[in-house]
């Protein structure tokens, strides 16, 4: 309480006042951190803040640590670097010095003057696949968003075998009988820091939001099941990403025990904890991207998730939180159904065929295709409709349903304009996985040539919902388009993200109910 106290006299002295300084400081428990305001003296940002020691040497593939304390003022104006990762995707680009184990940091953006020092948080966990990712990627850049009245935070967590590697002796020494979720863990220790820390730059860590997209969509729902987690968030937002995934279930940790010790001994010659620990990163690093056939992704641990996310969702057992989540138009893909088959009628139903054998009929009239271009669309649906739509559709019903909060759904359907200049064909359908971040943070790239007014409009309004959501669980407010909750007992509403934003009824509850009655995720 004293470094918050101490941390609020210090921020007034050097911004909550009209002062020409271009720097804030503030005192947290590890020791003063010094931030920058920016140029037009709207948004005051922290980069680059510890919130856990460095997940190296003896620490590599344990739970996060505290992080050390500091002597002096520590400046806080650049990213850390990014977790270890690869060059996995050609759309993520990034502003810190690199990878390195060293990359437990977190950021935080707020306005310059605040109406109050009782600011909303919105915590952000970047997606990625659990593979690749970072906090400083521009489109999440949360400066824009921070001005709707909110505090942006967001933070690095350990990626693919840095932050998902399960082995026997780990699971020993762990003291919670438990391995593999380092990365999830990295999470809780910055939910942590902020629930102890944010009151000194003016947030209330009591009104919490966690909020992400892919992988951290995943994360989020994750989150949400985890009793590490409770009470250290009051709402929650997933975009394109739930552990509700149809075509691949949580694993075990005896099974991840499993495939990571033949991993090591494959690719190291050894499974001996000691040496793989003396390995250098860079050989880790390159002996698990070599591997496509073994995936570190979240695992039941035993410990952030004692069991089955399903069956903790199922008994209620899962935070009871208001939750806002949805996904985008075009997610799917005609060749996850096809393969390298023409996308044609006979195909299709050849397709479904195989993928429903006791449901093909009733599957055929809900994604209907009389054409070769019928044919492609329907694929294209039932892609997206298999994949994370019903992953995100299950997850709202089970938190509307078992923790009997508010939701709220969305769709993004805008077409997002093809760059100034580009010639040649239409490239196709681009409300794609991954298009809504720059309208969710309004940070719209730059181009030669301006947007269209439509999109800037999308991006305002979809922060201006994501801010209020923030604040008090509600998304509505005065001049916006109603976005009535996602209630079982009326019409399915969605609020759709296009040049024309408006709620709609669902048109295609009949296809997840479908979908549903053939999965894993039955409730007794």
């Amino acid at each position: 309480m004293k470094a918050a106290v101490i941390g609020v006299l210090l921020f007034g002295l050097h911004g909550l006042a009209s002062s020409p300084l271009k720097t804030s400081q503030v005192r947290i428990a590890n020791g003063v951190l010094e931030g920058v305001i920016s140029a037009d003296d709207t948004v005051r940002t922290f980069k680059g803040i510890p919130f856990a020691a460095p997940p190296v040497g003896a620490l590599r593939w344990k739970e996060p640590q505290p992080a050390p304390s500091w002597e002096g003022v520590r400046r806080a104006s650049e990213y850390g670097a990014r977790c270890m990762q690869g060059r996995i995707y050609s759309d993520m680009i990034f502003r810190d010095n690199g990878p390195s184990e060293d990359c437990l940091y977190l950021n935080l953006w707020m306005p310059a003057h605040p109406a109050t020092m009782r600011l909303p948080v919105m915590v952000w966990i970047y997606g990625g696949g659990f593979a690749a990712g970072s906090t400083s990627e521009p489109r999440q850049d949360g400066g824009n968003l921070s001005k709707q009245g909110v505090m942006v935070v967001s933070m690095n967590y350990r990626l693919g075998i840095f932050g998902f590697f399960s082995h026997p002796e780990l699971t020993k020494e762990s003291g919670h009988n438990a391995s593999g979720n380092y990365g999830l863990l990295d999470q809780v220790a910055a939910l942590r820091w902020v629930h102890d820390n944010i009151a000194a730059f003016g947030g209330d860590p009591n009104n919490v939001t966690i909020f992400g997209e892919s992988a951290g969509a995943s994360s989020v729902s994750a989150l949400v099941a985890s009793p590490l987690a409770k009470g250290l968030f009051q709402k929650a937002i997933g975009e394109s990403g739930s552990v509700f995934n149809l075509s691949r279930e949580v694993r075990t940790l005896a099974k991840s025990e499993e495939v990571n010790l033949h991993f090591a001994q494959d690719a190291f010659g050894t499974s001996s904890l000691a040496a793989l620990r003396g390995k250098s990163a860079a050989d880790v690093l390159e002996a698990a991207l070599k591997r496509k056939d073994t995936r570190f992704s979240m695992i039941v641990d035993g410990y952030f998730l004692p069991e089955n996310p399903f069956a903790i969702y199922s008994a209620g057992k899962q935070s009871h939180v208001p939750l806002l989540a949805g996904w985008n138009e075009d997610e799917g893909s005609a060749r996850a159904i096809f393969g390298e088959a023409e996308a044609t009628p006979e195909n299709l139903a050849a397709a479904i065929h195989k993928l429903f054998p006791e449901g093909a009929d009733e599957a055929l009239r809900l994604y209907p295709a009389k054409r070769n271009e019928e044919a492609k669309h329907a694929a294209e649906e039932l892609s997206r409709d298999r994949g994370v739509g019903y992953a995100m559709w299950k997850w709202l019903a089970l938190q509307r349903d078992t923790a009997h909060v508010t939701t709220y759904r969305y769709q993004f359907d805008r077409d997002r304009p093809r760059p100034p200049g580009s010639t040649g064909p239409d490239p196709g359908p681009r409300a794609y996985h991954s298009a809504e971040i720059e309208y969710v943070f309004n940070m719209l790239p730059k181009r030669a040539e301006p947007w269209p007014p439509e999109d800037h409009k999308i991006a305002e309004l979809m922060s201006t919902y994501w801010a209020n959501f923030a604040k008090t669980g509600d998304p509505n407010g005065p001049g916006l388009p109603p976005w009535p909750a996602y209630n079982s007992s009326g019409p399915f509403a969605v609020m759709h993200f296009a040049a024309d934003s408006k709620a709609a009824p669902d048109k295609h509850q009949k296809r997840y109910a479908f979908l549903d009655s053939l999965s894993p995720y039955q409730r007794p």
